[in-house]
Order: structure tokens, then C-alpha cells, then sequence
């Protein structure tokens, strides 16, 4: 797959590979984790990370990389049209050409300390001990292909950082980290898949799929108790039923007991808060539709 366009007519054809350097932190380090990296500090995690490449898919030193040295949340990674990725496609064809040779790029703070907008995260998604800086492996196409198909092969079983990638990171950042590791994009898709499984949020999944694979298609969940989501045209829609229809949908039959009902609707009430939040953290719009009874009927 590649979902950053190509060049027009006439440009030399070339294609993407998506990934991101992950780092788990220790439980104590989010606090004092850094933003972001100073300019040369960031050129040499890249160089660390390209050699880390290089070693697992030798055609990459054929490419050209470029890293954000910024960290993010995997879901800001994660949303559709990888946006991410998309901005540092774009920042690489600023960048100076040179004479042709691969190059490496990298991006971080500026002189003053600050971090240009395309770098900054979601501030309300701080605070996770999973953080990822985003790179993207370009040029040839048929290069490119190949090493695609080279690292989806092996950088789930042997993408550990090197020793001095993880050292380049933790003195970087400032912050104790207990792993470092490559993960192609959907290598960081099967492992946030396999988290939201292990946290409950399993019936989620295929929304968010079908958002980052297949925008333009349509999704559905819905089996009971969980709430209801209709994902089309971008657009997460979770209806919101009037009393009598949500308690025909949600509370068992012949069950009267208010207290129990009460209980059972402030639970509703908050997975759908958790559903939402987990979409929106996706890139995801979410619209609460309200559904009256004589709708829901209907």
C-alpha cells in the first residue's frame, strides 16, 4: 500500500515506506520526556535509525530517510490519510536535493527551542508509555517495493533498535526508555489492535480500519450492550436513544428495578464517552445522533 501520492506525469516514479521508531518508556519518564529533539541531535538519531535499516533491509541505503524527531501517540499515527507521514513526504520535497545521493533528513526543534507545527502533538494524548517518532523511507519504486516487502518480513520478530539508537533517543529526550523498536505502519496497526483487544475495545477495530484502509466504505458495529456505531463518509455516527428505546435495547426483559436500570445507563453512557474518545484520538469525527422512540421504533 502505498497512500502518499505520487509524483505527476514526467517526475521521476517514486514510492513510500511508512514507519515509526517506538519507544516504550518507563512507567516514571512521561513527565520528563522532551518534545522534541535540537537539529543536530535529530540528525543523529537519524543516522542511528538508518543504519538500524540498513542492517535488516540493505536496499534501503538506496532510499532516502527522513525522521521526525518528535514524538507522538500511535493513534495520532494512525489516522487516515497518515497524516503524519504525509507531512514529512512533503517537508523531504522541500528539502535541498543535493547531488542525487540518498539522503537523510531529519526534523525537530528549531534554533529556539521551538517545534514547527507539523511536529507538535496532540497535547490531550500525553501521558502514554508507548510514544512513536514517524519516518518515511522514499525513492525508487522498485527499491522501494522491495524494501517494504523486506521489512514487513522482519521488523515485528527483529526490529529492536540498536544500542545506540536507544542511547541517541534516551539522551535526547531526556527520559528513561525501557524499549526501542522499528515497526512498519501496519506493524504499529496489528500491535495497537492487539492492545485495544486486551483493553476491551476489540469492536472498535473495524472502524477504525476501514477509516485508515478504505475511508470511502462503510462500517458497522453494534452487538449488544455495546452502543451502536455507523461509520460513513469519514463519520462516526453513535445515536443516542431516547429512554424508553434504550431501555428496550440494553436492559433484560422483565428486569424493573430502577436502581439496577440507573446503574446499567451510566455504564452505557460511559463506554460510549470511551468509544468516542478512542475514534476522535483516530482522527475520527464523531457525531452524536439523537434517536427518539417513535424513530427507534419505527
Amino acid at each position: 500500500m502505498n497512500p502518499i501520492p505520487e509524483p505527476a506525469a514526467g517526475v521521476q516514479h517514486t514510492s513510500h515506506v511508512l514507519g515509526v521508531l517506538a519507544l516504550e518508556l518507563r512507567a516514571d519518564a512521561t513527565t520528563a520526556l522532551r518534545p522534541a529533539l535540537g537539529q543536530q541531535a535529530a540528525g543523529e538519531l537519524a543516522v542511528c535509525v538508518a543504519r538500524d535499516l540498513a542492517e535488516l533491509a540493505p536496499a534501503s541505503r538506496s532510499l532516502d530517510l527522513v525522521l521526525a524527531a518528535a514524538h507522538f501517540d500511535p493513534a495520532e499515527a494512525l489516522r487516515a490519510g497518515w497524516p503524519l507521514h504525509r507531512r514529512l513526504h512533503e517537508l523531504r520535497e522541500r528539502a535541498p536535493r543535493g547531488d542525487g545521493s540518498p539522503r537523510i533528513i531529519a526534523f525537530g526543534a528549531d534554533a529556539t527551542g521551538a517545534i514547527p507545527q507539523p511536529l507538535r502533538d496532540d497535547p490531550e494524548l500525553r501521558g502514554g508509555l508507548l510514544r512513536v517518532l514517524p519516518f518515511v523511507l522514499a525513492g525508487e519504486a522498485a527499491i522501494a517495493r522491495e524494501v517494504a516487502a523486506t521489512l514487513e518480513d522482519v521488523l515485528l520478530d527483529r526490529g529492536m533498535a540498536g544500542a545506540a539508537t536507544a542511547l541517541a533517543a534516551q539522551d535526547g529526550f531526556g527520559a528513561a526508555i525501557e524499549h526501542a523498536r522499528h515497526f512498519t505502519i501496519h506493524d504499529l496497526a496489528a500491535m495497537t489492535a492487539m492492545q485495544y483487544r486486551h483493553q476491551g475495545l476489540e469492536p472498535l477495530w473495524p472502524i477504525i480500519e476501514t477509516a485508515l484502509l478504505a475511508p470511502d466504505a462503510r462500517a458497522e458495529l453494534g452487538a449488544a450492550p455495546d452502543p451502536l456505531v455507523r461509520y460513513a463518509d469519514g463519520v462516526a455516527h453513535i445515536p443516542m436513544f431516547a429512554p424508553a428505546a434504550w431501555r428496550a435495547r440494553h436492559t433484560p426483559r422483565g428486569d424493573g428495578d430502577p436502581a439496577k436500570i440507573e446503574r446499567i445507563h451510566r455504564m452505557f453512557e460511559a463506554r460510549q464517552r470511551q468509544f468516542a474518545a478512542v475514534l476522535r484520538a483516530h482522527g475520527i469525527e464523531v457525531v452524536f445522533d439523537f434517536v427518539s422512540d417513535a424513530a427507534a421504533n419505527g
